[in-house]
């Protein structure tokens, strides 16, 4: 699940109550600058669609969309037309879980093992950790199980089921309340938390509790009897025609769909509007500033900054108005949202689509809200976006060259060189920022050629030094954002014996391929998704960001506060029948040498075994450019992958079962234990 950011307000409440009709006949330009980013998002961003609407003091002022909810048809969207809403459903239940602190029947600071019993993990300091930690993202537990969560036309609940029995042989990565890290686990808990005290399901407490004392008609969850055709179509690039439902069957953390109507007006439970859902107490517990509960960047100016389910209580470019906002983005596979609220002006504007980013639809709801606060008199001006000069460098001090040596963050480790006031870097920010080299300009910071990006180093209070990113980064014709993040920390060089250097020197640059997916998961759309590319830095001891600690075992040391440590993980390496695999998050994985090609001749078969496991084949010279058909079960599917990993057929998105195999491709099979599959090749 993708970026949240929320903001409280701290300007003076506008006296006069807003109508449509004051929105009608001031708010053109308003509109019209809506109707031009709307349209760049879909034009040059990737969405096919895009819903927003802002609510004003309980009336919505804006209601407008642009792009296409079928591409075939080219009909356009309506105010009806339903997204799924990604990460900011993760208000909804942070929402949930403060009714149930009205209701007297938790309170957020005890631990979670008082209303979770069965709630264990493999680390003791779990006993510690309570629902607001989950809430505001610094319970440290690792990040996010995702297995058999985003599925096609599929609302099973096993990832929801199997939760709690994969966190028992799990750790945590840092202390419970030390530090805030984007945490999609602890949103998962929250659901099954608001579940075993109320004694409802989660999609029925959020149907009693909220929908129907707000009237919300279009706002539903995988679980609910609705119909799915109110749902935009999906697209992914290859694949011509619209794809199946995307159900995100992982609800509290990022499952709900709704319309841009319907979740500003949910808005108002959260900015405490709605005392009879929410108090207002709960309400502005839900903005209190969390994140600086633990270690944290310094810079007040600045996109992240956890709330209760918020990404963001002070969110910039509004702190520089003296204006507090909140936000929450969300992000699924296919679709992406954003909510932003100024709670001491009454206003929020939702921005749903089908397609582009989250981060695009951000930048949309900071923009047109400051064109209409500035409308309404709220501001004076807009201020201009930054601008910066190539940096001047100057003489570093010899005491930096300290901070030269071995950086990780989840996933890789860097060697970092300190030369001449000098330091490459690979890319930063998510790959917002390019590699590139940053010059040393004075008060312990580095810039980029363009001025835009300064690196520092800040030790903290936890004894761990980290690599300080702080950026703004333009979107033509959108607008510029500004984050500052902990990109790596310092780490300490980790000796192997021989004996471990040689094995895992094997595996170094080795993919291994996920076992445990069900067909229908949407993660078959791409082999990039479903392989765990093992990178190993044999001269220090890390592997993939992970601590080598034997032959067959590398542990989570990152422990990154902001976004960086987010999604840590340990690897796990086994074997069974002479062929090695890999476990990650209870998910296992199969050795890209274990994987034999696909039979050359005209018939065979394909079985899935005991375990329900997927099958893999690689493509040969034997069997490349050559048509196979298959004979599918109707529970099974199966993907074809070109060698650089674009899915060429994937049978679950495309309902086709022919398919010219590619040139060093690969193939993959799934279903259930049992399901036949008969397979038929022959030449074009």
């Amino acid at each position: 699940m993708k970026k949240m950011v929320s903001v409280v307000m701290t300007a003076i409440l506008f006296a006069i109550p807003v109508t449509p009709a004051f929105a009608l006949t001031n708010n053109d330009t308003v509109k019209e600058k809506a109707q031009e980013l709307a349209s760049k998002i879909v034009s040059d961003y990737g969405a096919s669609g895009l819903q927003y609407a802002i609510m004003d003091h309980g009336s919505i002022v804006l209601s407008d969309s642009a792009g296409v909810y079928d591409k075939a048809t080219k009909s356009p969207i309506t105010k009806e037309t339903m997204f799924g809403i990604g990460s900011v459903s993760k208000t909804y239940v942070s929402a949930a879980t403060m009714m149930l602190a009205d209701f007297n029947q938790i309170d957020i600071d005890q631990p979670l093992t008082t209303y979770i019993k069965d709630f264990k993990m493999a680390d003791e300091r779990y006993k510690e950790i309570t629902p607001r930690m989950l809430m505001n993202h610094s319970s440290g537990i690792y990040g996010s199980h995702y297995g058999n969560s985003f599925l096609f036309d599929d609302n099973d609940t096993k990832n929801h089921d199997e939760l709690l029995v994969k966190l028992q042989s799990d750790n945590l990565k840092s202390n419970p309340g030390e530090f805030s890290v984007y945490c999609n686990d602890g949103f998962q808990l929250l659901e099954i938390l608001v579940e075993r005290v109320s004694g409802l399901s989660y999609s029925e407490f959020l149907e009693t509790h909220i929908s129907k004392p707000l009237q919300l008609t279009s706002t539903q969850t995988p679980r609910d009897s609705f119909d799915r055709d109110r749902l935009t179509k999906t697209y992914f690039p290859g694949i011509d025609q619209a794809l199946p439902t995307e159900n995100a069957n992982l609800i509290g953390t990022g499952g709900i769909y709704s319309t841009a109507e319907e979740v500003s007006k949910f808005a108002e439970v959260l900015i405490g509007n709605r005392t009879d859902i929410l108090s207002e107490k709960s309400a502005m517990a839900m903005q209190s500033h969390e994140y600086r509960k633990g270690v944290w960047v310094s810079e007040e100016t600045n996109t992240i900054n956890y709330g209760l389910g918020w990404d963001a209580v002070r969110l910039a470019p509004f702190s520089d108005y003296g204006i507090t906002a909140l936000f929450k983005g969300g992000d699924t596979y296919m679709y992406h949202a954003a909510l932003t609220t100024l709670p001491e002006h009454d206003i929020s504007i939702a921005v749903l689509s089908s397609g582009g980013s989250g981060i695009y639809n951000s930048i949309f709801a900071s923009n047109i809200l400051l064109e209409y606060i500035s409308a309404k008199g709220i501001i004076k001006e807009i201020l201009p976006k930054k601008t910066f000069e190539p940096p001047l460098k100057v003489e570093m001090p010899s005491d930096l060259l300290a901070y030269s040596g071995l950086y990780g963050t989840v996933g890789k480790t860097v060697n970092l060189e300190i030369k001449n006031g000098e330091i490459d870097l690979p890319d930063l920010g998510f790959g917002s920022i390019p590699p590139q080299k940053y010059v040393y300009t004075g008060n312990g910071q580095f810039k980029n050629n363009d001025g835009n990006a300064t690196i520092s180093f800040d030790h903290q209070k936890n004894g761990t030094t980290y690599l300080k990113l702080n950026a703004y980064t333009d979107t033509p014709g959108l607008g510029q954002t500004v984050a500052v993040t902990y990109e790596y920390q310092k780490l300490d060089s980790n000796p192997l014996s021989q004996s471990t250097k040689t094995i895992w020197e094997h595996r170094n640059e080795k993919n291994y391929y996920s076992l445990d997916e069900k067909i229908t998961s949407m993660l078959y759309l791409s082999k990039s998704l479903l392989a765990k590319n093992i990178s190993v830095d044999i001269n220090h001891g890390y592997a993939s960001g992970t601590k080598i600690v034997d032959e067959n075992k590398a542990v989570n040391v990152i422990e990154i506060p902001t976004l960086n440590g987010r999604d840590a993980f340990d690897l796990n390496f086994y074997n069974e029948n002479h062929k090695e695999y890999l476990k990650i998050d209870g998910q296992s994985y199969i050795s890209e040498d274990a994987i034999q090609p696909i039979y050359e001749g005209n018939d065979s078969f394909c079985i899935i075994p005991s375990g329900g496991q997927a099958v893999w084949y690689k493509i040969d010279d034997q069997s490349a450019n050559r048509v196979m058909n298959v004979e599918t079960p109707v529970s099974g599917g199966f993907a074809v992958y070109d060698a650089d990993g674009i899915v060429v057929n994937f049978s679950k998105a495309t309902s086709t079962h022919s398919v010219v195999l590619p040139e060093g491709g690969m193939i993959v099979f799934g279903g259930n234990e049992g399901n036949i599959f008969k397979i038929n090749l022959m030449n074009k």
